[in-house]
């Protein structure tokens, strides 16, 4: 299991709560963006579906539709199939099935599926131009592949900047970029890796995805998805030290500077052969 799936299947719960509703509006226009071209009986492989956040959007939408949802975490993937039994009737449930897989080998035969759907995956995946040629292979002749990820950007979020500052004021030190940005460079470079793996037809246009925060919102969504690991290693009277002043400072904020605006590009493409 490689490092990355490990902490998805830490922060799985974490994800469904505070990001998931983070990332929804984008999901939700990726999924009204295919509506028209989802044919009765149509066969879907969600890539990276997470909690089942687009894979059971897609099953509540289109009553005919199968889906599959694969994603490299077992964690990621309990809770999607617990959302599944929570959510879905008997007879939707039937339509919904999910693998433990990597999007850059995907365990299907060529030709499987009519669709493939992916919000915000695949700039986690190490080998991307693999994962599209992927999701090419499993799709049929004229299959459609849609997906929606993150754009490079550098503006900031002041509550980061707020968090980093408290992180150095109370002594343990702000974070420390990962060196690594999967983030598509251009609304044009979304384009190009489509085609160059061998899809036809395509398109891409950029977007923003904006989401305002409360600040315990804010708080919440650190301390159980994004910096879940910083503060379960804390010690109790640190972590309860470093909450109260980040709130502190958070409540100084306006709601313009909790408003979190970062870009996404849509991007799709077809199976040609």
């Amino acid at each position: 299991m490689t490092d990355q799936a490990e902490r998805y299947d830490r922060i799985a719960t974490g994800y469904a709560r505070w990001w998931a509703p983070v990332l929804a509006p984008a999901v939700d226009e990726l999924l009204d963006g295919v509506g028209s071209e989802i044919d009765a009986g149509a066969r879907l492989v969600d890539i990276g579906t997470g909690t089942g956040q687009l894979a059971l959007g897609a099953i509540r939408r289109w009553p005919t539709a199968t889906v599959v949802g694969v994603d490299a975490s077992a964690g990621m993937r309990e809770v999607a199939d617990a959302e599944a039994d929570r959510t879905l009737g008997t007879s939707d449930r039937a339509r919904f099935s999910s693998r433990v897989a990597s999007a850059d080998e995907l365990p299907f035969d060529d030709g499987t599926f009519d669709v493939a759907l992916s919000s915000f995956v695949f700039q986690l995946v190490p080998r991307r131009a693999r994962a599209l040629r992927e999701a090419r292979r499993v799709l049929r002749p004229n299959g459609l592949l849609a997906f929606v990820t993150w754009l490079e950007d550098d503006r900031v979020f002041v509550p980061d900047l707020t968090f980093d500052d408290v992180l150095d004021d109370v002594g343990i030190g702000a974070r420390e970029g990962d060196g690594r940005s999967g983030d598509i460079p251009s609304v044009e470079i979304a384009a190009g890796e489509l085609r160059h793996a061998g899809f036809a037809g395509v398109t891409a246009r950029g977007s923003v995805l904006e989401h305002r925060f409360t600040v315990d919102g804010y708080v919440a969504f650190l301390r159980e998805f994004d910096e879940e690991t910083l503060f379960d290693e804390l010690d109790p009277d640190l972590r309860e030290r470093l909450t109260g002043e980040l709130k502190r400072r958070l409540a100084r904020l306006t709601p313009e500077q909790l408003t979190m605006r970062f870009p996404i590009v849509f991007a799709r493409g077809r199976r040609s052969r």
